[in-house]
């Protein structure tokens, strides 16, 4: 039986980089691509070592009910660390593994949760799909309930909890010696079809499951195992790359619906403010067009010691986008919120700027699930409606941080709707 207890503390307003790199370099890079040209991230170093973990009477052996849970890495891919994420406890665990319903509770609730999962990992080529070890963690991963498991750990190694900008927070991690499923996981129908056939292609596959009203997080870990594809193809995808993937399957796939509706006729006004976070979505008359655009103020995660707000953003126009976002994972997350909306509930195609404020205080990288959760929950509220984009921009004013005519210069879509309208306007009279 291990006990674990966690001690987090974390204090990043020591940093002080201002002399080594600028906040929005921070704010576009968020410790994965290295912007600053250094071979690791200075921000990251920082906040790990800023985070203290006690462990009480830490076992080798540990039994626990994964929510299922299962992490696959990046580091030395394409062999990379690869294993279950269990607490030291045996119940219903389910909402250690559903960001779908972490909305309303705290972030300290989420954190002890998460926390609390130990991350057994060893290495495998990623193309091993077929080992007995593989099987395994494929058959926790599939799993819709709580599968018992039982892991037998090296305590030699042991790493600190993983943060990042695309994961959910995992827990304290180490080698794994042995696994051993206890319980019988259950896949249910859709997914145990798209385990069995082997023909059907990846992105098919997931759109199927999405399609039966399997949750996106559960997807993006069904697609992390090589679950899913034909035969030849499958391989284990890094956690954060399966994340961000699934994410961009889908919101492309009901983009293209969308662009086939009828265009929305007013211009409707979103705004949501929650955890140190304001979140405000302008959907206007227009063919499909999507902007997101993020403020980081100084304290936040990925600006922490700044001395001015980090704002930037990327957009695609109707033909949608083919290189990858400037501002990463949360592109895609906030994409497919506003397309579920546009498609499901209004039944038209807009042109949508997206975008949001993060104060001083939110300062842990928890995952793009924290967007995409939020873009639901902001179009569940009532809208504001309003005939004129200069109206839009009135009511804006003392609802944002930022001046705005700073988020007017800071965007392509609010910048330039009324001359693309115009221009709109006159090709379809010359048609």
């Amino acid at each position: 039986m291990c006990v674990l207890t966690l001690n987090i503390r974390v204090n990043v307003s020591s940093i002080r980089l201002e002399e080594l790199i600028k906040g929005e370099i921070c704010s576009l890079c968020r410790g994965s691509r290295y912007l600053c040209g250094l071979t690791y991230c200075p921000l990251l170093v920082e906040f790990y070592s800023k985070i203290s973990v006690k462990l009480v009477k830490f076992s080798d052996l540990i039994e626990g009910s994964s929510p299922p849970s299962v992490f696959v890495g990046r580091v030395g891919y394409p062999k990379v660390n690869v294993g279950p994420s269990l607490p030291p406890q045996v119940g219903d665990t389910k909402e250690y593994e559903l960001p779908e319903s972490w909305i309303g509770k705290s972030l300290e609730d989420i954190l002890v949760k998460r926390l609390s999962m130990v991350v057994g990992v060893t290495q495998v080529k990623v193309r091993d799909v077929g080992t007995n070890y593989v099987t395994k963690i494929q058959e926790l991963a599939l799993s819709e309930k709580p599968v018992d498991v039982e892991v037998l750990l090296d305590k030699k190694y042991f790493r600190k909890p993983l943060f990042g900008e695309e994961i959910p927070p995992f827990g304290p991690r180490a080698l794994l010696r042995d696994v051993r499923v206890i319980s019988n996981p259950y896949f249910g129908g859709p997914v145990e079809k798209v385990f069995g056939d082997t023909d059907l292609r990846a992105i098919e596959a997931v759109l199927l499951l999405y399609k039966e009203g399997v949750p996106v997080s559960r997807i993006q870990r069904i697609f992390s195992v090589g679950a899913l594809g034909r035969s030849a193809d499958r391989r284990l995808v890094p956690t954060r790359w399966s994340i961000t993937a699934v994410d961009d399957i889908i919101s492309r796939s009901l983009v293209k619906k969308v662009r086939g509706l009828p265009e929305l006729g007013e211009i409707l006004v979103y705004v949501r403010e929650y955890m140190k976070n304001l979140f405000v979505a302008v959907l206007l008359p227009g063919v499909w067009s999507y902007e997101w655009v993020e403020a980081w103020f100084p304290g936040s995660t990925w600006n922490p010691s700044g001395i001015r707000v980090a704002i930037g953003g990327d957009h695609e126009g109707p033909l949608g986008k083919s290189e990858y976002a400037l501002t990463g994972g949360c592109y895609y997350a906030a994409r497919l919120g506003v397309a579920e909306h546009l498609l499901h509930r209004l039944g038209r195609q807009a042109t949508v700027f997206l975008y949001r404020e993060i104060y001083e205080g939110f300062n842990i990288p928890i995952g793009v699930w924290f967007v995409r959760e939020n873009i639901r929950k902001l179009f569940e509220s009532k809208p504001v409606r309003f005939s004129d984009l200069s109206e839009v921009l009135g009511f804006l004013k003392g609802r944002t941080r930022v001046s705005v005519e700073e988020i007017v210069r800071n965007s392509y879509i609010l910048g330039n709707y009324g001359r693309v309208r115009k221009l709109d306007s006159f090709c379809r009279k010359g048609a």
